[in-house]
């Protein structure tokens, strides 16, 4: 069993599909648990990094628009309606708890860029000094696919970098990363994982939902972004979020990718 009980500052990574119903419009009741247990977490003395997809989603559902656009001003355009709509919700929900949030959205280059890179991880360093919860997310409004965070794994632990995190946890709609796909019966949760390889590569190609532009591939690929600086990664079903309970009480039922 690998000790997580004294991970300090924790990225948490939640994907649309975590947050949103298949229609698009967001799970009141879902976000509603994810922002308390959060809260919860940062009360236990945590440092929290919040990233969050869904504004493409939750813009959708404002508009009553049914089927994600193609197009990339189609996909801004929902990001630039649905952004500030779930910072509403968000801000809201946590203010429930006597928890402030701050939004920082980011692009790549805030990443390639030293200044830049270093002026996002003093206001990272700060909020938390402060007691807020940041919540990034990628700047869909006018960033590019081909150009920038094609999904926020990716930026998830690049935050983890940038923020000297302890610990990156993605939350997903399984248990973890399977020797093969989790629909064959004989299917076999991995629970420790020390090095990806290709044949896990493999295992995990394919698509996440129908709402979400990432999948376990994407997953993975985090991890090993995570790993370069030393960062530990955990992967974890979304479905019951009182998880994030037992993870740090290491009775959790996920991989770690130490």
């Amino acid at each position: 069993m690998i000790d997580l009980s004294g991970k300090k500052r924790v990225v948490i990574k939640v994907g649309t599909s975590n947050i949103a119903y298949k229609t698009g419009n967001l799970n009141i009741r879902r976000v509603e648990k994810l922002v308390k247990v959060i809260s919860d977490i940062r009360n236990s003395g945590r440092e929290v990094i919040f990233v969050t997809s869904g504004a493409i989603s939750v813009g959708m559902g404002k508009m009553n628009i049914p089927n994600r656009p193609s197009d990339t001003p189609g996909k801004q355009a929902c990001a630039a309606v649905g952004q500030s709509a779930l910072m509403n919700i968000y801000d809201n929900e946590f203010a429930k708890y006597n928890r402030s949030v701050a939004q920082i959205l980011m692009t790549r280059d805030v990443i390639s860029n030293k200044e830049r890179r270093q002026n996002v991880k003093n206001t990272i360093d700060r909020l938390l000094e402060m007691g807020v919860i940041p919540i990034i997310n990628a700047n869909d409004t006018v960033s590019l696919e081909e150009l920038d965070f094609d999904e926020n794994d990716t930026l998830s632990a690049m935050v983890a970098k940038l923020a000297e995190a302890d610990l990156l946890i993605m939350f997903t709609d399984v248990d973890g990363l399977y020797d093969k796909s989790p629909s064959e019966p004989d299917a076999k949760l991995i629970p420790v994982v020390e090095k990806v390889t290709q044949e896990m590569i493999h295992a995990a190609s394919g698509k996440g939902s129908e709402l979400s532009s990432g999948g376990m591939l994407t997953k993975l690929e985090a991890t090993i972004l995570a790993k370069e600086d030393g960062i530990m990664s955990v992967i974890l079903n979304g479905e019951r979020l009182e998880i994030l309970y037992d993870l740090f009480e290491n009775k959790a039922v996920c991989t770690v990718f130490v």
